[in-house]
């Protein structure tokens, strides 16, 4: 159903594109779309922090993309470039964004709420068609209590939604790392045996993958626990990772299982790169679920109200981002994260 030929710089050329995030939330997204509307489309798709993928897209005039979990900020350039090209673009997104552009060909649904994630919003335009692929995105964006409510709508049981938070949190562990050698599976391997099925629960079952990935998880997060805090006061704590292919997986993951752990309280994860930077990922308390994209882009990172992250942070620069992350009054710039949608064609 997809590949990331177009990712690699080939010549791929093809009607339709469908460009995402990596993780669980990007993944489950583009899922339940080609589920709604099956067709062959060239996937383009990375690891977490390839985020600038629209302009690997060698789209051109009556072509189709689908864009699902990309920051448009971050993408701005190249979508409109696409859009200049004659391309016809459907975004679905909840990251912060400036300024929707306005345009015919840019059909955009963008929702920046901290109670939101972009399966969320495609399981909305599809009236809930494949919902429990929602609730997989869901829980792999870490809004449990989001996907407890779509689990609840269609009457799945305890153990049933017990598995596909496993999952969720699985697709989404896996998208973390420098490259394709620190994770269990590439997502655009992952994605197409992800698209076999109706019911995620099916694919549990049937598909190896997703134990294997979740053994690798726990294993990670199981050292990841046993690392003390670099900074801890009363509103959260800061954790700073050394450089291990390990560290690069489950960076993520640890900082989710610290805000599930502590709703009342932030927390930042901080790992050390080859070349001497910082990659940081931010949660804003689960209570008070807004301030984390805002603290980020001070530093030169991106996100949204609840989560964010920072990709080359300069070591020099480390004292005065654990300063700035004290001093956030979390939940207060929620509202600034949080403008109506603009579901539907972008005016």
């Amino acid at each position: 159903m997809g590949n990331d030929d177009a990712g690699k710089g080939g010549a791929a050329r093809s009607g339709r594109f469908d460009v995402c995030n990596g993780d669980a939330d990007g993944l489950c997204a583009v899922v339940q779309w080609r589920l709604h509307e099956p067709a062959d489309a060239v996937l383009v798709t990375g690891l977490k922090r390839e985020i600038a993928l629209l302009e690997r897209v060698p789209a051109g005039a009556g072509d189709e993309v689908l864009v699902c979990d990309l920051s448009m900020e971050r993408n701005r350039a190249a979508l409109l470039a696409l859009l200049a090209r004659g391309v016809r673009v459907r975004y679905f997104d909840h990251h912060a964004v400036a300024e929707v552009p306005s345009h015919p060909a840019l059909e955009a649904h963008i929702e920046l709420g901290s109670g939101v994630c972009t399966s969320v919003l495609v399981d909305r335009h599809l009236g809930g068609r494949f919902r429990a692929w929602a609730v997989v995105g869901a829980y792999g964006d870490n809004l449990r209590g989001v996907a407890e409510r779509l689990a609840a709508q269609i009457g799945l049981h305890p153990r049933e939604r017990e598995l596909l938070r496993m999952l969720g949190e699985a697709i989404n562990y896996n998208a973390y790392g420098d490259d394709a050698h620190d994770v269990h599976i590439a997502p655009s391997r992952l994605y197409p045996l992800l698209a076999r099925y109706r019911d995620p629960l099916q694919f549990v079952e049937r598909e190896p993958v997703a134990l294997e990935i979740d053994a690798l998880r726990r294993a990670d997060l199981a050292r990841a626990m046993r690392q003390v805090p670099w900074w801890e006061g009363a509103a959260g704590a800061v954790y700073l990772l050394p450089d291990a292919p390990w560290s690069r997986r489950v960076i993520g993951s640890f900082a989710n299982e610290l805000a599930v752990a502590h709703p009342p309280r932030a927390h930042a994860v901080a790992r050390r790169t080859a070349d001497g930077a910082l990659v940081v990922s931010v949660r804003a308390p689960i209570d008070a679920p807004g301030g984390a994209s805002d603290l980020c882009r001070r530093f030169g990172g991106a996100g949204r109200a609840s989560a964010g992250g920072i990709d080359g942070l300069p070591e020099d620069r480390f004292e005065a981002f654990v300063h700035a992350f004290a001093t956030t009054a979390w939940g207060e710039r929620a509202s600034a994260d949080s403008p109506p949608s603009t579901g539907g064609r972008a005016r």
